[in-house]
């Protein structure tokens, strides 16, 4: 049975929905239908996160060895075969599950300044109706009450953002040379360069150029939140147009509201003393992943960078 080649580990809201479309357009790349199932981070487990559309973000995990590698039986003569699930690096048994059962892979990173990540989870949350705190502050303050009630980790906003550990167990696990560390940042700049280097590093062919024009899973604030909430929870309007209109027409009919809902709609700036307050949290955290990655973070460090 195949198993993949590499992974693509996370950061959250740090363009992994974007890069793993953007690969998947290689020729010699292949990647998992399911974009994120999570296995190594279950520990043969089924989901069982208890906070708001968790089991719906978990619906497509996979936690039996069987199902994880049938997911790759699509695969035949590339070179490069992966999955990306962004459970994988602030989980802190995913790595010693993934060393044990593919103990070549590599692996590949992407951080996201984790003031931003923070805030992008919660706008993130926010649109898919599920958080119900009216200020990220609030949101903030309710964390360890979730981590502790056994939420989805989408929801612990400030634990995942404390790369130091993570980056350095898999780097102590795997070795330098076959964990790929990139930043959010350059990504956002300039795609095809950070995807170029991808597959330089995944040794597939450099020279191909993937379509870099569209964003995937981008937090996009709608105009009215009632009605994503409709659009997106189980309801009594829903039930009935399954029974009166085809699939097709619901899809078609759901997609223009959808577009017309989120229509220049603006998100709002992060709040300046959840910055401050974030930014003085993160600091000794990012002074030593500076360090460990041997990059430069100050633009992590400036309070005032947006």
């Amino acid at each position: 049975m195949t198993m993949p080649n590499f992974l693509i580990i996370g950061a959250p809201k740090a363009g992994t929905s974007s890069i793993y479309a953007y690969l998947r357009q290689h020729p010699e790349v292949y990647m998992s239908p399911v974009k994120e199932p999570h296995f190594f981070m279950l520990n043969n487990q089924k989901a069982d996160f208890q906070g708001p559309g968790d089991s719906d973000r978990f619906k497509l995990a996979v936690h039996r060895l069987e199902d994880y590698q049938r997911l790759f039986d699509g695969a035949q003569d590339e070179i490069a075969i992966g999955e990306a699930s962004t459970t994988y690096l602030s989980s802190r048994t995913a790595a010693d599950q993934i060393k044990r059962c593919i103990p070549n892979a590599k692996i590949i990173a992407i951080l996201r300044n984790p003031v931003d990540a923070a805030y992008a989870s919660f706008l993130h949350l926010v649109r898919d109706g599920d958080e119900l705190q009216k200020s990220f502050s609030a949101a903030l303050q309710a964390e360890k009450g979730r981590v502790e009630m056994n939420w989805d980790p989408i929801w612990h906003h400030t634990q995942r953002g404390f790369y130091y550990a993570q980056v350095e167990r898999y780097y102590r696990l795997f070795g330098r040379e076959q964990v790929k560390v990139y930043m959010y940042e350059d990504f956002k700049q300039n795609p095809q360069a950070v995807i170029r280097d991808m597959f330089t590093f995944l040794g597939v062919d450099e020279d191909f150029v993937p379509d870099t024009s569209t964003k995937y899973n981008v937090s996009k604030m709608p105009k009215s939140l009632a009605l994503n909430r409709l659009l997106l929870k189980s309801n009594p309007l829903k039930e009935t147009a399954k029974r009166l209109l085809p699939l097709s027409v619901r899809h078609r009919i759901a997609d223009q509201i959808k577009r017309w809902n989120v229509a220049d709609s603006q998100k709002p700036e992060l709040p300046e003393a959840d910055r401050a307050y974030l930014s003085q949290l993160f600091r000794a955290d990012i002074l030593k992943l500076q360090a460990l990655i041997q990059q430069d973070l100050s633009l992590w460090l400036d309070t005032t960078a947006r």
